[in-house]
């Protein structure tokens, strides 16, 4: 499903135009991405935790000449889905 697909059913689901479910979908993933920047957790019941993690930094190696570099430290965002949405897939 891609986002033209998903702002149709929300719009089905709610009983809302496209144009105002395209605005509802659009503002939370806005709300969201500005937690995540803030260093929030963001906890929707049910359904899953958007939250960002550090990763370490760690060696690697380059493809093309073989050797060895550091890969540096970063903050990834991350999502873990709830008992809920997982056992609705199962």
């Amino acid at each position: 499903m891609n986002k033209s697909e998903l702002v149709a059913r929300i719009a089905e689901l709610a009983d809302l135009t496209k144009k105002d479910a395209e605005n509802a979908l659009n503002s939370t993933v806005l709300a969201i991405q500005e937690a995540l920047v803030k260093g929030e957790k963001v906890i929707l019941t049910g359904f899953g935790t958007f939250e960002v993690k550090v990763r370490k930094a760690r060696s690697g190696h380059d493809p093309r000449t073989g050797a060895i570099i550091t890969i540096p430290a970063l903050k990834a965002p991350t999502f873990k889905a709830g008992k809920v949405l997982k056992d609705s897939v199962r």
